[in-house]
């Protein structure tokens, strides 16, 4: 049974990060609005928004298995609070910012009809963030996992997926219907 939660929180936490991935390229595609009669918007908002649930429910049994586990002695704390696991301390942090991160966007994405925009979207943001804290964590606390081949292609296909996205929506810059609100917002309307 020891074995079987130190797996299942390996196994998750390697299958959240292509989640993540995904969600975030998913993000970045959205803001570029990019849309067609057979790919409308709502269909990637929609798509974008399950999978940033299911990378959550992964992220949740992730976290979970690994404090259920009595091997390394992790505790809830430690799972939120950055840098005071006595168990890999540095590398338990950064896995622990990420999540920090990653529950302020999903905790403002379900109250987003009840904030601001500006909040949401400066919240939102942190998900840039979090992807690499994320990456660097699995590096870091995956011991010899890291090292097996297909771990390091999951990893470089990750980031590669990643830069592509954001270097393609640096690239892209400014949609129009942002510039009409920049302009409304400054012409204080």
């Amino acid at each position: 049974m020891d074995q079987a939660l130190w797996f299942a929180s390996r196994a998750t936490g390697l299958v959240a990060l292509p989640l993540l991935t995904l969600s975030l390229v998913l993000g970045v595609i959205g803001v570029g609005r990019v849309a067609g009669d057979r790919w409308p918007r709502f269909t990637l908002a929609a798509l974008h928004r399950n999978v940033s649930l299911l990378t959550m429910l992964f992220l949740a049994v992730h976290v979970s298995t690994a404090i259920i586990d009595p091997y390394a002695g992790i505790r809830w704390v430690d799972a939120v609070v950055p840098f005071v696991s006595v168990y890999h301390p540095f590398w338990l942090g950064l896995g622990a910012i990420a999540l920090d991160l990653l529950l302020a966007v999903f905790l403002t994405s379900v109250l987003r009809g009840h904030i601001s925009h500006r909040l949401w979207r400066g919240v939102h943001w942190a998900g840039y963030a979090c992807w690499p804290i994320g990456l660097v964590h699995g590096l870091g606390i995956g011991g010899k996992d890291a090292t097996l081949s297909w771990v390091i292609g999951l990893n470089a296909g990750c980031t590669v997926a990643v830069l592509i996205a954001v270097g393609w929506r640096l690239r892209m810059g400014s949609h129009p219907d942002t510039e009409v609100r920049r302009t409304a917002t400054v012409g204080g309307r």
